[in-house]
């Protein structure tokens, strides 16, 4: 039997679980009619609150599109299906590990990495932030020549996932690669990154510097 009491107070409807405590108190007569209603009421509360929960992440992620698993053709590609829904379970991200995906354009390694925002969001409620790579040094330089640097690194510090799409697609300066890298140094252990890029490992010394 849903300990509604417990339920109530979870919800902070401090009032509400205050009173049933006190209709418990008067015996199972007095609540026999009304449990029905309030344990259908909690439960839509519930429902109603992971649906805007899961709204708001995604949200504030700023995916560049929606995209699932279910719309990618594993068929027609040599990725690694199980591996793929492996870390959109984003059971990666509880101990901050990080992943990358290489492939030429048009290999689907944007939708891929989104779809594993998306999956991360919706089913476990994982905290996710996807940025353009360009776009995040451009913010990251910014930030710096305002005087403010180190704001970015604390405000990504409190998500399960970032997610870096297009790593050398675009160029950048060298002292926006060495910013680059000092943010990533400090997600290191704290937030997982997920990196999508058409470099190879030896060609990431370009990027960086």
């Amino acid at each position: 039997m849903r300990d509604v009491s417990a339920e109530l107070k979870e919800l902070r409807l401090y009032g509400m679980a205050s009173a049933w405590t006190e209709l418990m108190g008067q015996g199972e007569s007095s609540t026999a009619t009304s449990r029905w209603l309030i344990e259908h009421l909690l439960q839509a509360e519930h429902t109603d609150r992971a649906m805007r929960s899961v709204s708001h992440q995604m949200n504030a992620a700023k995916l560049p599109m929606h995209r699932d698993l279910a719309g990618f053709d594993f068929g027609s590609s040599k990725v690694d299906q199980p591996l793929v829904r492996q870390l959109a379970t984003l059971a990666f991200t509880d101990t901050a590990q990080n992943a990358v995906l290489i492939g030429g354009p048009g290999t689907g390694k944007t939708h891929l990495a989104t779809a594993i925002a998306v999956a991360g969001i919706v089913a476990q409620g994982k905290r996710v932030r996807f940025y353009s790579t360009v776009d995040l040094v451009n913010v990251l330089e910014k930030e710096k020549r305002d005087g403010k640097a180190g704001r970015m690194a604390l405000s990504l510090m409190r998500m399960d996932l970032v997610v870096l799409d297009e790593l050398g697609y675009l160029p950048f300066s060298q002292a926006g690669g060495a910013l680059l890298f000092h943010l990533l140094s400090k997600l290191y252990e704290h937030t997982s990154v997920v990196i999508t890029t058409n470099l190879s490992f030896s060609e990431w010394s370009s990027v960086f510097g």
